[in-house]
């Protein structure tokens, strides 16, 4: 006897999602991808729909007038919340997986730690479940999200020159509980 023919995998189409970006969708066949240093990425979606995004943002808040700014977590995450509500998400079912926010500079205002703050503090204010993270530590983050099934995978970025870029983003934007991540990771 013949074992049946393996199904064939549909090709992913990856999406990367810069600073000040967000994605929204429902395809399965969709994989957002970004890299972190001091910036943080949430990863949000409704299960019960497989529908989910993802955002970059550099800085909790805009200093100044910059309040509409995608770069700054509110707007990035009100933005992300309502593309995903307008698609026909619940916000009761709503949860999260947030990354990023790493310390990539010792003798700077450590940005990392402000965005993972915020982070957390705007979930929480919105009853929205954070149920993986990866959060703080001293190193640069790889991120890939499938948003249809929730599966996120880490992998830690050795790149120094990828560190450096992003943190001199987040400090040219910037002008006015941290824990260790573990190396390649992936939540479910």
């Amino acid at each position: 006897m013949t074992a049946p023919p393996r199904p064939v995998a549909e090709p992913e189409t990856r999406v990367h999602v810069g600073q000040g970006e967000f994605e929204v969708t429902d395809r399965h066949d969709l994989v957002f991808s970004t890299i972190l240093g001091s910036c943080v990425s949430a990863c949000i979606r409704d299960p019960s729909l497989g529908i989910g995004g993802m955002n970059h943002f550099l800085l909790p808040a805009a200093p100044g007038s910059g309040a509409d700014d995608r770069r700054y977590g509110v707007q990035a995450m009100e933005l992300l919340v309502n593309a995903l509500l307008a698609m026909g998400a619940n916000r009761h079912r709503l949860e999260a997986k947030v990354f990023g926010g790493g310390r990539m500079s010792a003798g700077l205002v450590d940005i990392g730690s402000k965005n993972v703050t915020f982070v957390r503090q705007f979930l929480g204010d919105e009853g929205i479940p954070i149920v993986g993270e990866s959060l703080g530590g001293l190193q640069a983050r790889r991120i890939h999200y499938w948003p249809a099934t929730g599966r996120a995978k880490q992998q830690l970025v050795a790149d120094p020159g990828l560190a450096a870029r992003e943190r001199a983003l987040a400090e040219r934007a910037s002008r006015v509980v941290e824990r260790e991540p573990v190396g390649d990771l992936e939540l479910f």
